[in-house]
């Protein structure tokens, strides 16, 4: 998502049918309180870790997410391909154009809707939603949805605002980066993130509120696997 602003708020229909399909329409965010402790399994997540080389922050986290599931993850060059060949469901051209050589932050960015049709090659279902659709498709978001997603063993892929994560100056208004979230400590206030864009983002840990800062930004969206590990 670096450096790309989602506009559209289209949910496809495929994607509606199979989160109906296994229950998780109405099915997360359920619980009145949520139990203190570790959500999600952020040690088992971090050996699939791997720093972005471009521009490409959302088809890292898929990437991520595939190895999680499926145990055999994708490299950068063969996930950047994959999106370069996918046509987009939610704007001209393909899901990503590569930079070019001579300018590695020059791709198109990746619109957060597209990674389910990214996921679904690898033979995992998912479902995005955020803010705007949560009501009308029944897949709800917010914190309590995303822990539950993660008691429930599936995998979830957040947009953020980056600057808010890394505690970096700029613009910290916008979404502009995507993440995977591994874990929720709700006793210790720790979201465990795998984050691609930099360096020491195997396992990066930021306080809840520093995340629920920057995940606003993109009206709290989030892709949610229908599939568990």
């Amino acid at each position: 998502m670096k450096n790309f602003t989602i506009s559209i708020r289209s949910i496809t229909a495929a994607a509606l049918i199979g989160a109906a399909a296994i229950g998780l329409a109405g099915g997360i965010a359920n619980a009145a309180d949520t139990a203190p402790g570790i959500h999600g399994n952020p040690d088992d997540a971090t050996s699939f870790w791997v720093q972005q080389s471009l521009d490409d922050c959302s088809l890292m986290a898929t990437a991520d997410v595939v190895g999680q599931l499926t145990g055999n993850q994708p490299s950068e060059e063969e996930i950047v391909a994959l999106a370069g060949a996918t046509p987009s469901a939610h704007h001209d051209g393909p899901v990503y154009t590569p930079p070019p050589a001579d300018n590695p932050d020059g791709g198109n960015g990746t619109d957060s809707q597209d990674l389910p049709i990214l996921l679904s090659h690898y033979g995992i279902r998912a479902v995005y939603t955020d803010d705007d659709v949560a009501a009308q498709i029944d897949v709800p978001t917010g914190m309590p949805a995303l822990i539950d997603a993660l008691d429930d063993g599936r995998k979830v892929i957040a947009g953020v605002n980056a600057e808010t994560i890394w505690d970096e100056e700029g613009d910290r208004t916008n979404a502009d980066h995507d993440l995977v979230v591994t874990g929720v400590d709700t006793e210790a206030g720790i979201v465990h993130l795998n984050d691609s864009g930099t360096e020491d983002g195997a396992d990066e840990q930021v306080p809840l509120d520093v995340f629920e800062a920057a995940w606003k930004t993109s009206g709290h969206d989030m892709v949610i696997t229908l599939d568990v590990a």
